[in-house]
């Protein structure tokens, strides 16, 4: 990948992995279900994306809505078949009933991972100490990404943490890059890059005509090009 700004597209299928790269995304999001916020996709739709497109995929692991773990299990299972299947990237994120962050769901997933380079999702936005969690985290091996709006309601109401986190980087447990997505629109794009942020995350924005309908490429395109300006 250049060293431009990472723009990162959620898809479904095929279809809009296609329209998402052809729109000029750099990586892909993997799940399915968005009616829970994003599940872990079927292998078989991870390996038909493979073969679809040729930019980096990272596959949600979670089994239902919320930031609860679950079964680790049966979790660790899919983990493992995504990899016997070519998967090297992967998102996840897990938070205890107080908030702190489930270091046993998510140490018991990357020990499967082995390596691969994973981003923490929204589960920090909902955490009870940001600053906390990560710094427990920052010796996980492969977390090189936060996706986060900087607050649970938003980028609107994220926007001074996210400045204020941009701000840190480099140091301890603020060294993964920092993927701006929940809320994120077009209008936010400016003051973000101003702070130095440089990767971007949508879903929704991508789809003019609802989540019942594809990925737009011209969608994307936009995007590109305000992420780029």
């Amino acid at each position: 990948m250049s060293n431009r700004a990472v723009l990162e597209v959620i898809a479904l299928d095929e279809e809009d992995a296609v329209a998402a790269q052809t729109g000029g995304a750099d990586r892909l999001e993997l799940v399915t279900d968005m009616a829970a916020d994003g599940l872990t996709p079927s292998t078989a739709t991870f390996t038909a994306i493979r073969r679809a497109v040729d930019i980096p995929l990272r596959v949600m692991l979670r089994l239902a809505d919320g930031f609860a773990a679950g079964d680790v299990d049966v979790l660790a299972g899919r983990a493992e078949e995504l990899r016997s299947a070519g998967a090297n990237e992967f998102v996840l994120g897990f938070l205890t009933p107080d908030g702190e962050p489930d270091l046993v769901a998510v140490e018991r997933l990357i020990a499967v991972l082995d390596g691969c380079r994973w981003t923490f999702h929204r589960a920090i936005d909902r955490a009870a100490d940001r600053d906390g969690l990560r710094k427990l985290l920052a010796d996980l091996p492969g977390l090189d990404t936060y996706l986060t709006a900087g607050a649970a309601t938003g980028v609107d109401d994220g926007l001074p943490t996210l400045r204020a986190e941009a701000a840190r980087s480099g140091e301890p447990g603020y060294e993964p890059q920092i993927l701006v997505g929940g809320g994120l629109r077009l209008d936010h794009l400016p003051p973000l890059r101003a702070a130095g942020l440089t990767a971007f995350h949508i879903g929704g924005a991508a789809r003019p005509q609802g989540w019942a309908r594809p990925v737009s490429a011209e969608a994307v395109r936009t995007w590109r090009e305000a992420v780029d300006a």
